[in-house]
């Protein structure tokens, strides 16, 4: 569940950016829609805590974003929020498994290699495990991306132009997965994108229109 009232953000030296309320309920999806640098990644970053609005409010699965403190949201954030961000943001330096561990250490919880490991398997990258990034295509770095946000089987998935550098086919099978993943969690999706192929591929979707662009 989303929910948002009055929200703005104000960048350094830029105009106010002020959002249309949002209510989308659990399990829904919600797609941010309009150019690149319109606001929609600022919208993310206030949904998933990463930025602190200058005014009104985000409730994301019944806790007001805003009010929790630094630390407490960075916790929040990674027990609760799924994150597929538009660059991958995948450590070169560790395997694709490793990666995954990260998930434990951010949200303060012990490893779970098993829970790491039946994730691989069920989005069918199992046979990754010990690659690192630059041995992945990029249908598969994609798919290790939303393994890392699902990992922890969180309330709400928060895509960052998921499609963007995927062809038509790769850019189905994506979406696909990923409605699957989210149907079997009930988890409440929102999707950044300025790509017809999304809108096309989630017609039931709510959607929150950005039409100007960003100026910061």
């Amino acid at each position: 569940m989303i929910l948002s009232r009055g929200l703005a953000f104000t960048y350094p030296h830029g105009e106010p950016l002020r959002f249309a309320d949002v209510s989308v309920a659990q399990g829904d999806t919600l797609l941010l829609r309009g150019p690149s640098g319109s606001g929609k990644s600022t919208w993310l970053a206030l949904a998933s805590g990463l930025l602190t609005p200058t005014a009104g409010e985000v409730v994301v699965s019944g806790q007001p974003v805003g009010r929790l403190s630094a630390a407490a949201r960075d916790a929040w954030r990674a027990r609760h929020i799924g994150f597929l961000p538009q660059k991958l943001h995948l450590s070169e330096a560790l395997s694709v498994a490793d990666n995954l561990g990260l998930v434990y250490f951010a949200a303060g919880l012990p490893l779970d290699k098993a829970a790491v490991a039946q994730t691989l398997q069920a989005l069918d990258i199992a046979a990754l495990a010990a690659r690192k990034p630059s041995q992945l295509s990029g249908g598969q770095a994609q798919r290790v991306a939303l393994a890392r946000a699902l990992l922890l089987r969180p309330s709400v998935i928060l895509a960052d132009e998921p499609s963007a550098s995927l062809d038509d086919g790769a850019c189905a099978a994506s979406l696909n997965l990923m409605r699957t993943c989210a149907n079997t969690l009930n988890a409440t999706v929102v999707i950044a994108t300025h790509d017809a192929r999304v809108v096309q591929a989630l017609p039931t979707a709510h959607v929150l229109a950005f039409n100007t662009r960003v100026t910061a």
